[in-house]
């Protein structure tokens, strides 16, 4: 398989079958959900159910990077995101997430940037909430700070953008506030589907060529049931 290739659940299973006890038990737990998530997303898109699909990636993704409530608490996502994705890219030896920012998903990012409905002020300020008027001043901010992580090849901060709206869309899903294959914003889904099942896989196998590398705690470790 090329590295510009989608990762398929097949050839990671694979890998993890073969490197797994070599991986930290944090580390495998990650990876093991992460990757039992890109399955059921493959699953959804060979039904043609891009929302389930996207929200499958999001789990996957989440099950690589979320971190106990504690941290959370002290970090906002946007953060996490930022730690996260500088973390992936130093060890993307073959840039192959380099090269899907730039050149695989060059016009869906732009895209996504330009998209005030997957911007949360924009939505805080629909609902009345104090402090969300200057939203377009806000929106506006952003894309200027994104245009010149574009302009410099950011990779990072490209991708700390790109995540923050995908993330907005994924509460839009999560949370009730879009129909099951619904014909409105299906371009952004089916986007942000296709961006999602191509870099989740590849963030999971960086992680299984790095296993110690410090990814922390997942947040629901399995406990025994004799634990407190």
């Amino acid at each position: 398989m090329g590295d510009n290739e989608a990762l398929r659940h097949a050839a990671l299973k694979d890998k993890e079958r073969r490197r797994r006890s070599q991986f930290p038990q944090p580390v495998a737990l990650r990876v093991h959900r992460a990757i039992s998530w890109v399955q059921a997303g493959e699953r959804a898109m060979a039904q043609r159910d891009e929302d389930l699909a996207f929200v499958s990636y999001w789990v996957a993704f989440n099950a690589c990077y979320s971190q106990p409530a504690h941290l959370s608490r002290q970090f906002s996502a946007q953060e996490f995101f930022e730690w996260y994705f500088k973390t992936i890219l130093e060890l993307d030896r073959g840039r192959v997430v380099y090269d899907a920012i730039w050149m695989r998903f060059a016009g869906s990012i732009r895209n996504f940037l330009n998209n005030r409905f997957v911007f949360e002020p924009f939505w805080r300020f629909h609902h009345g909430e104090e402090g969300c008027a200057d939203w377009k001043e806000r929106f506006d901010g952003q894309l200027r700070y994104a245009n010149k992580a574009l302009g410099k090849m950011d990779t990072a901060g490209v991708l700390a953008v790109l995540f923050s709206r995908l993330y907005v869309l994924r509460n839009q899903l999560m949370h009730g506030g879009a129909t099951w294959k619904g014909s409105v914003n299906r371009e952004q889904v089916r986007q942000g589907t296709e961006i999602l099942a191509f870099l989740v896989p590849h963030f999971i196998d960086l992680m299984m060529d790095h296993p110690d590398v410090p990814w922390g705690l997942p947040p629901y470790p399995v406990l025994d049931r004799a634990d407190p």
